[in-house]
């Protein structure tokens, strides 16, 4: 005899392709295998990197035989202090109309923007990049199914670059008022590439002139380029124009705005899942009620956040040793991803690889679009054992001086083949 159950009906969903391909990897015997797919930052061994400044942390945290008591339901209000001096600089930190929340990493903010988006703003659409961090869909599709998830052009396959013509003009004819547009505010997943200071002025105009809520995700301040100041200043721009000061008029600002920030690559804590949310509203409109609704979500979610890593970037933040000691970690990252991009370019040219490669050392942070198509990321698997996202995203982490020529020689055999 059988039982029936509605749950017998439900179909087997794939395991997330970063976390199949690892799976996929980690059971390949291949000697020369390599990893170009989850991103991670990796040593010039291929190995996980513990930062020094954490480990320090790390050390001086143990000798205070600390407790692990649960924290607020919106964090330690010392770590969300510096994180949001951190992405805003402490001297815009200090105004009032910026509120932040302690979130389970960057996934966490990203979620708990969307849930708070769809409830309280109620949005006919959620405008997102393609292509984007795959996540940001499914984060969607799950916070908020009614909202009508749209796509503006983000990349150039042509030119390898940014559509930025077809970006300003798909929100142009398809954006209404109170629509959310998602913007990675530095060091774009998976594309690696970032709108100009000039142009991110001129998605400004389309923000104000269509009056769309802004959500920027950034997981990648200090570790696109190494300077924190630089890859925040879109999100400082932003903030600057339409938040800081005296009030606009309604019809040249956006109602507010969310900032979804990660610890997870710039401090390599990716298994504490450390990150926060900041909502931004308008100088005369109070965030007190908006987040208190943002605590009660937190709360039904995970009661609170996580406490070890949140020490760890906190101490790190507010020691001046252990500061300048973590801003010269978030430098070595940096520039290991700067070094490679220039190494896999110069061997792809030196063996005569098909095609122009100079945009993978235009583009900036941990991925590069490499352009290669479904079929040529199919065969590196299947034949060299090269491991990178189906759409052609690399993570240049996985890339050593051991390592790049072969890499280089089976992205020859794969090009020269079409």
């Amino acid at each position: 005899m059988t039982h029936s159950s509605i749950l017998s009906d439900l179909p087997v969903l794939p395991l997330a392709e970063s976390f199949a391909l690892t799976e996929a990897y980690n059971l390949d015997t291949f000697p020369k295998k390599v990893n170009l797919g989850q991103g991670v930052y990796r040593d010039e061994e291929c190995q996980p990197w513990i930062l020094p400044s954490v480990r320090s942390a790390e050390e001086f945290l143990h000798r205070q035989h600390l407790n692990h008591e649960y924290l607020p339901i919106p964090g330690a209000a010392e770590f969300t202090k510096e994180a949001r001096n951190l992405l805003f600089s402490p001297q815009l930190a200090q105004n009032e109309n910026i509120t932040s929340v302690q979130t389970v990493a960057g996934t966490g903010a990203n979620h708990l923007a969307a849930l708070f988006c769809a409830r309280y703003l109620r949005p006919k659409h959620v405008f997102i990049s393609d292509p984007t961090w795959d996540n940001h869909h499914l984060i969607w599709e799950t916070a908020g199914p009614d909202i009508k998830r749209k796509l503006y052009p983000y990349y150039d396959p042509l030119t390898r670059s940014l559509n930025f013509d077809g970006m300003i003009a798909e929100l142009e004819n398809s954006a209404e008022e109170n629509d959310v547009v998602i913007l990675h505010a530095c060091a774009h997943n998976p594309t690696g590439i970032d709108p100009t200071h000039t142009q991110w002025e001129k998605i400004a105009d389309i923000v104000a002139k269509k009056r769309l809520f802004v959500v920027f995700d950034s997981a990648y301040q200090g570790f696109a380029s190494g300077d924190l100041d630089a890859d925040a200043w879109a999100i400082r721009y932003f903030y600057s124009r339409f938040f800081e000061g005296a009030s606009l008029p309604i019809s040249a600002t956006p109602s507010g705005m969310i900032v979804c920030q990660s610890f997870s690559k710039n401090f390599g804590l990716y298994g504490e899942r450390i990150g926060a949310l900041h909502l931004v509203t308008p100088p005369s409109v109070s965030p007190r009620g908006a987040y208190t609704h943002l605590v009660r979500l937190i709360r039904a979610e995970i009661s609170c956040p996580s406490l070890f890593g949140e020490r760890c970037v906190h101490i790190i933040l507010t020691d001046p040793e252990l500061r300048s000691k973590w801003e010269e970690d978030v430098k070595t990252m940096a520039s290991r991803i700067q070094r490679v991009r220039m190494s896999l370019k110069l061997e792809l040219e030196n063996i005569g690889a098909q095609g122009n490669w100079d945009h993978i050392e235009r583009q900036i942070g941990m991925f590069s679009y490499t352009g290669l198509s479904k079929t040529q990321v199919r065969r590196l698997k299947d034949v060299h054992h090269v491991y990178m996202l189906e759409n052609g995203r690399m993570s240049l982490s996985g890339l050593n001086g051991k390592n790049v020529a072969y890499v280089a020689r089976a992205i020859k055999d794969v090009v020269d083949r079409d």
